[in-house]
């Protein structure tokens, strides 16, 4: 058996720090959404879809988002249930569904947003320089990348 590839103190503090944003930084930026009924995945499907007006496709959110189909349609349906989201046909094509935000929902966002990004700019942005912030950036997406994770991309529904 292979001898374990501990980690050295660099490594260690990284991890370590990661789960402290994690355990007490997470939840203190939720405390925001929860206050609206939201958790952070609806939070975010919202936010994206407003930057999105005329809607995207099911599959295009998902993969976004990175959230399997199954969980985006559960969380969907709370979202169209609460009137944030509306779910239409697709003109090209009657297999495709495209979600789009309602006016509500739009509403909403704009109400949270503005503390959402000061509790980010606090609890990540703030005690950082802009090199600590570029090279946090770059290592960050690196890690993202390797999980699989989406970049963000600009997807117009096909209506």
């Amino acid at each position: 058996m292979e001898e374990p590839r501990w980690l050295n103190e660099t490594e260690r503090r990284a991890w370590m720090s990661l789960m402290a944003l994690v355990i007490v930084g997470l939840p203190d930026i939720e405390r925001t959404f929860r206050a609206h009924g939201l958790v952070q995945i609806e939070y975010g499907l919202l936010a994206g879809l407003s930057e999105q007006p005329e809607g995207l496709r099911l599959c295009d959110l998902a993969r976004v988002m990175n959230v399997s189909p199954s969980r985006l349609s559960h969380r969907m349906r709370k979202l169209v249930e609460r009137g944030y989201v509306q779910i239409r046909g697709s003109d090209d094509d009657g297999r495709v569904s495209i979600a789009v935000i309602t006016d509500a929902g739009q509403r909403l966002i704009e109400e949270i947003a503005p503390q959402h990004v000061a509790d980010v700019r606090r609890l990540l942005f703030d005690p950082l320089d802009e090199v600590q912030t570029a090279a946090l950036a770059d290592a960050l997406s690196a890690v993202a990348g390797q999980l699989g994770a989406c970049e963000r991309v600009d997807t117009a529904p096909t209506s």
